[in-house]
């Protein structure tokens, strides 16, 4: 079975406003941000959605209640929200609500590379998992592993849903880094990746349920606004 998936970036938040990191901690969404929310809503009014996912924080939930409101409006049938922890953002530990730059600088300095992009560039996505769960007193950021099991759990969830057939088109609201590692991990080339998604952007990935994770997505379209 394939199912079409729409996933939006969250509308922008006081975190996102202040450049701090923002993973499993929450800011409240800005009025640019429910109108990031508004904006994606009237790109996806015309889709009938049979199924809503999204991570339980407040960001995420107030971003997808807003877009199956403009739906419902559009003479939808509003599907019930689910709002679940394998959906939400890479777990920064220690580094939560702080200020990136410093962040990266203490995740990636002792490796010589003192911000995110030079992390990537010399290292690759993944090490800017493992060298912030490095850096941290605690250790208890993610992993890249640990952060890919997790993210693989929440398409098992949609994959499981008995609910949905062939064809569907689901709503998913997602998260800036979550949104750029699963298009590294299956649109490495083809798509410009040197910027974040913009809050409230659609990206579209068709998901074979059949599949393993690891090649059930594939990229339709990329940061749209």
């Amino acid at each position: 079975m394939i199912v079409h998936l729409h996933l939006v970036r969250h509308g922008q938040t006081f975190f996102n406003r202040y450049n701090r990191l923002q993973g499993w901690s929450n800011s409240p969404l800005t009025e640019a941000g429910l109108a990031d929310a508004d904006h994606a809503g009237s790109l996806l009014a015309g889709i009938d959605f049979a199924a809503a996912y999204c991570s339980d924080t407040t960001r995420a939930q107030t971003t997808a209640e807003r877009i199956l409101d403009a739906n419902e409006q559009a003479g939808h049938r509003r599907p019930a929200l689910v709002a679940d922890m394998h959906f939400r953002e890479q777990f920064y530990g220690y580094y939560e609500g702080q200020d990136m730059s410093m962040a990266w600088l203490a995740a990636g300095g002792p490796h010589g590379a003192p911000t995110y992009q030079a992390i990537v560039s010399q290292y690759g996505l993944a090490a800017t998992r493992d060298f912030l769960k490095e850096a941290a007193p605690f250790h208890d950021a993610e992993s890249d592993d640990e952060y890919w099991r997790r993210i693989a759990g929440g398409y098992a969830l949609i994959a499981a849903n008995t609910g949905l057939h062939d064809g569907d088109h689901v709503l998913q609201i997602s998260h800036g880094n979550t949104l750029l590692s699963l298009m590294q991990r299956f649109a490495p080339t083809g798509y410009d990746l040197s910027e974040r998604p913009a809050n409230g952007s659609v990206t579209v990935f068709d998901f074979d349920t059949s599949e393993p994770f690891d090649s059930a997505l594939r990229v339709v379209s990329y940061n749209q606004r």
